[in-house]
């Protein structure tokens, strides 16, 4: 029988951490997808240099939003560990370390961009370069960026496992979205570490499943958060009563 009670400061703790997941979740969608994606050309040097100097400020935006996206993590981590730490303080601690090396990772992504946008400048130094040689290079940093990302992933799913298992223990969510958040986040650990030692894995595994069911959970989770709060437990219910 769970005998943990919900306080105050984890009532508060569950509304930040669902405004948090939710918010850099937008950013990080809206800042991938909808500025930085048009802007990248696969397998083409050139014409993605051609559409970043033709679009630096939509360019820096979408770097702005991955830091905001890092700034949201680190606050979504902390609100966990507020919640989740008279569960298991120690696990707890663990997934918000997790999940702040993660948020680490958003952050040297913006910096190899940052680079990439220097090399296709107009400095002085720069013209002892062919303009061909340096858009390679440039093109080279953009995608050092989204290795930033994969290297980050396994701490992600490492921690969204932790929590999710934190969560089935608690009974603050319900059982069944907690059970698919244990599978869904450990699935993404595997397949983090499987691409990291097999380059090839996705064209087995297609990238997006690889974090899309962990990805789901933790959105759900924010939701509930935010709109349903942290379910009472049978001590919660019973004091309630006989006030």
């Amino acid at each position: 029988m769970i005998t943990n009670t919900i306080d105050n400061s984890q009532r508060t703790a569950a509304k930040v951490a669902g405004v948090a997941g939710l918010v850099a979740f937008a950013l990080v969608v809206f800042g991938n997808y909808v500025l930085l994606g048009p802007l990248v050309v696969p397998r083409n040097a050139a014409d993605t240099a051609r559409n970043i100097l033709a679009h630096q400020t939509q360019f820096r935006a979408a770097l702005t939003c991955f830091i905001a996206y890092a700034i949201g993590a680190v606050v979504l981590a902390t609100a966990l560990y507020v919640i989740l730490a008279p569960i298991n303080r120690g696990l707890a601690l663990t997934g918000a370390l997790f999940r702040l090396v993660f948020a680490m990772s958003w952050l040297i992504a913006p910096i190899n961009s940052l680079a990439a946008l220097r090399l296709l400048g107009d400095a002085s130094y720069l013209k002892v370069f062919e303009p061909d040689r340096l858009q390679a290079l440039a093109r080279v940093q953009i995608a050092g960026s989204f290795d930033d990302y994969y290297v980050g992933l396994p701490f992600f799913g490492l921690a969204a496992t932790v929590c999710a298992w934190l969560w089935l223990k608690s009974r603050y969510i319900p059982r069944g979205l907690s059970i698919f958040g244990v599978i869904g986040s450990a699935w993404c650990v595997l397949c983090a570490f499987a691409y990291l030692i097999f380059p090839n894995f996705n064209k087995i595994v297609n990238d997006y499943i690889f974090d899309s069911p962990m990805a789901l959970f933790e959105l759900i989770v924010s939701v509930w958060l935010l709109f349903k709060g942290l379910k009472a437990t049978e001590s919660d219910q019973a004091r309630a009563g006989v006030a």
